[in-house]
């Protein structure tokens, strides 16, 4: 089975990055981090699965929320180290109940961040 070069290292752990992108709109939902494992259970269970960083586990996106990730295609840059998950989202991407996490775009003047994205749902209701 072909995998990415999980050659970045945090605190100690070969990660690859992994971004996850709609599968009909090309819109980018989030960046995260991955290692061998998760990309293991993404491939035997076509969900999602990341690595944090700073809860030093590995998720599948969606396991508390409901809003699983589910992975149509799977793309790789030309050094294997960045892949792009091809998915329909279910929900949100984003913990703040955004459709995506770059919800937020820097105005024309660099001082503010205007908030473009779309609210599906309510983080206080689910988390």
């Amino acid at each position: 089975m072909i995998k990415p070069n999980f050659r970045h290292e945090i605190n100690g752990k070969k990660l690859a990055s992994a971004i996850a992108q709609d599968y009909e709109t090309n819109e980018v939902l989030m960046l995260a981090f991955i290692d061998e494992e998760a990309y293991d259970k993404t491939i035997e269970s076509g969900k999602a699965h990341y690595y944090s960083t700073s809860r030093d586990k590995i998720w599948l996106k969606g396991e508390e929320s409901g809003h699983i990730q589910e992975v149509k295609e799977i793309l790789f840059d030309c050094d294997k180290d960045a892949i792009i998950f091809k998915i329909k989202q279910n929900g949100g991407a984003c913990h703040t109940g955004h459709y995506s996490c770059f919800y937020q775009k820097l105005s024309e003047d660099n001082n503010t961040l205007i908030n473009i994205g779309k609210d599906v749902f309510n983080p206080d209701e689910v988390y």
